[in-house]
């Protein structure tokens, strides 16, 4: 773990990279209309309800692109990695899974971009402020205190 906060740093760099790289690896998508599913006509009341559950429902709290054992983008990936390096227990929710708590959680929180990361109910921040609070030791200090409380 002594390496890590350079690893964060290479991985937060590799990460734009890789988002650079995701629409050329995308198959081409139709151009047809397709129904939206009910559970994505949730209205904005419905949404935030549904986000503070998630929130409140864990210490350690993280929206992002994919699962644990696949993100689907460098900043969810490093944020993933960040949390284990933490040795953290946490839960995640998938928003490309959900149109309606990924356009939520941004309301919610009031934060423009995905991954983000609530401990003990409250707003952290998303992938940089991860990696900024990881290397000067106040994320570690912080799910410490969560998980004593």
């Amino acid at each position: 773990l002594e390496t890590m906060p350079s690893t964060l740093a290479l991985l937060a760099c590799l990460a734009g990279a890789v988002g650079a790289l995701q629409p050329a690896v995308r198959p081409a998508r139709s151009v047809s209309r397709v129904s939206v599913p009910a559970r994505m006509d949730m209205s904005e009341a419905a949404a935030k309800e549904r986000v503070q559950g998630l929130v409140e429902g864990s210490k350690v709290f993280l929206f992002m692109k994919g699962s644990k054992l696949f993100p689907q983008c460098g900043f969810s990936n490093t944020a993933v990695q960040i949390l284990n390096a933490c040795q953290v227990e946490y839960e995640t929710f998938d928003v490309l899974s959900d149109n309606a708590i990924r356009e939520g959680v941004k309301k919610y929180s009031n934060w423009p971009t995905i991954p983000q990361c609530y401990i003990d109910g409250e707003f952290v921040g998303g992938c940089d402020l991860l990696i900024e609070m990881y290397q000067n030791g106040e994320l570690q200090e912080m799910v410490e205190k969560a998980a004593a409380s």
